[in-house]
């Protein structure tokens, strides 16, 4: 569990963080090597979310930004806020990747925000998955496909209904009913 500084938790990831590149810097490479897991499954997490189902480009896309770091590592200043500075770099590589797969009309996501970047690891993303399909599970199949198939996967109405062969009122119906009853048992009251 991570701790919670007095600034937040963010201010805690960026401050343990920047003592371990700190370190690494220095030489010590045990540091270094914590600093550079450490990032990837904070980097992991912010690609996700901008790369939503696309994991082979994630886990591309966070080995290429930990080896710019790495051949940038010289450029850091102490005195600067370390998300600022791995932010930048994350964020070039992120354009990059969009730039060279979708061309520059298909880039209309912001990525600024860096505070992102340490707001979410690969291990609370982890977590909140599996604590997502354990509440999926307590519904009926035909609920949770249906579900799974418009909230998860983006699908249409339309298509959600060409896909499970249930007609587009009980697929409205059904997604309702779903949604209402998972509330409920977040709730805590079934």
């Amino acid at each position: 569990m991570e701790r919670i500084g007095k600034d937040g938790p963010v201010a805690s990831v960026e401050s343990r963080l920047k003592a371990l590149l700190l370190q690494g810097l220095e030489g010590e490479a045990s540091a270094y090597q914590s600093f550079l897991e450490e990032l990837g499954a904070y980097l992991r997490g912010f690609f996700r979310k901008k790369l939503f189902g696309r994991p082979d480009e994630v886990e591309d896309l966070v080995q290429e930004t930990l080896l710019a770091i790495h051949s940038q590592r010289h450029t850091y200043r102490s005195g600067q806020p370390l998300t600022a500075w791995v932010h930048a770099i994350a964020r070039y590589k992120l354009a990059d990747l969009l730039r060279s797969h979708y061309g520059r009309e298909r880039l209309h996501d912001p990525l600024d925000d860096e505070m992102q970047l340490f707001a979410i690891n690969d291990i609370d993303a982890a977590d909140a998955k599996r604590d997502l399909q354990a509440l999926l599970d307590t519904l009926p199949q035909r609920q949770r496909a249906l579900i799974v198939h418009m909230r998860l996967e983006g699908l249409s109405v339309r298509e959600t209904s060409r896909l499970t062969g249930v007609s587009e009122s009980a697929v409205k119906v059904g997604v309702h009913r779903a949604l209402k009853t998972l509330a409920a048992r977040i709730k805590g009251e079934t």
